[in-house]
């Protein structure tokens, strides 16, 4: 793809619901004037892909192979594309497409296991295409302003409870929601992991629905993550402590509180409860859609060849430690006696 103002051309693979969204914001960015195009869908379930002609004006195809020979002939142009197909189905969607030089948006986790994460960030190298990996949470306004506050943070407290939904039963609550925080603070704390603990049950599904897991890091720094896809409520929330201060995300309302150990800090009248020798602020978040915020950085890495904000070696890393947190809830299960029942 050149450095030049023409369209780029993509595709999404995969029109469920992850796909939706992705065919609604690059209409949007179309519409809007910018320089990119829906030059094609993929969709195998044939009662969707019919109901899609209805909706989209671009060419649907039942098959990436498919996709793949009408670009051969020439039918269609394709620069990039999104992969919004489920876990399971990654590696055989997105590794056809990289050989064929396209550049990629893979919806997270990167692929099922890390052999074929690996192989992706091989096939990427080898063809020089663009691997991004659609962990949107890294994306949402609270968490980029987040990073400039960032100093040292030695606990964390990660909160991702969800009501159940048939989405994404293909793999556990580790990989469908928990894997946005484990990304998030890994990028955050910047250190190796020393050691885990982890818990987790199967309760609506044949897969673990609801987990909690503690981690240490070499450097010290302690974090806990519960995740929940059987909850009765939705909590989306990160808080972190680091010297003399506190500082909490809510990602769902991309507001950002900061909390600073100050002994002259005044009482503040917002927040009556809070003890004297706390100063507290709220700073300023410009809002907007974590979605549309990923979207247009891969165009931006399309266009540039620059390297993605959520690169394929940082989803190969997410990826690694949730499964190593599959693997402690495992053990755990045996230990206790909870895999007999």
């Amino acid at each position: 793809m050149s450095q030049t103002n023409s369209p780029i051309n993509v595709a999404v693979i995969g029109a469920g619901a992850f796909g939706r969204n992705h065919l609604r914001v690059y209409r949007d960015l179309q519409q809007h004037g910018q320089a990119v195009r829906l030059a094609a869908i993929v969709e195998t379930d044939a009662s969707r892909a019919s109901a899609l002609c209805e909706q989209w004006s671009a060419p649907i195809y039942p098959s990436i192979e498919a996709c793949l020979d009408a670009r051969q002939r020439g039918e269609i142009t394709l620069d990039a594309a999104s992969v919004c197909v489920p876990t399971s189905a990654h590696y055989a969607t997105a590794a056809p497409l990289l050989t064929a030089g396209i550049d990629l948006l893979v919806e997270k986790p990167i692929a099922a296991d890390t052999t074929q994460a690996a192989d992706l960030l091989a096939l990427a190298e080898r063809h020089e295409r663009i691997l991004a990996i659609g962990h949107l949470e890294r994306f949402n306004p609270a968490v980029s302003t987040a990073q400039s506050w960032l100093n040292r943070p030695m606990f964390f407290e990660a909160h991702r409870l969800s009501v159940f939904t048939p989405r994404s039963l293909d793999v556990d609550v580790v990989l469908d929601l928990m894997i946005h925080d484990l990304d998030i603070v890994l990028n955050f704390v910047n250190s190796p992991v020393h050691e885990l603990h982890a818990v987790g049950l199967p309760i609506l599904s044949s897969k673990v629905d609801i987990a909690n897991v503690r981690i240490e890091f070499e450097s010290g720094c302690v974090a806990n993550f519960t995740a929940s896809r059987v909850s009765t409520e939705r909590i989306r929330k990160l808080r972190f402590f680091q010297p003399h201060q506190y500082i909490s995300i809510d990602y769902a309302r991309q507001d950002l509180l900061v909390i600073n150990v100050d002994p002259s800090a005044s009482p503040t009248p917002a927040f009556p409860g809070l003890p004297p020798g706390l100063g507290i602020r709220k700073p300023p978040v410009q809002p907007g859609e974590p979605l549309m915020l990923e979207i247009q950085s891969f165009l931006d890495c399309v266009r540039t060849r620059a390297v993605p904000p959520v690169s394929g070696q940082e989803g190969l890393a997410a990826l690694t430690l949730a499964l190593d947190i599959n693997s402690a809830i495992s053990a755990h299960a045996r230990r206790a006696g909870l895999d007999a029942l």
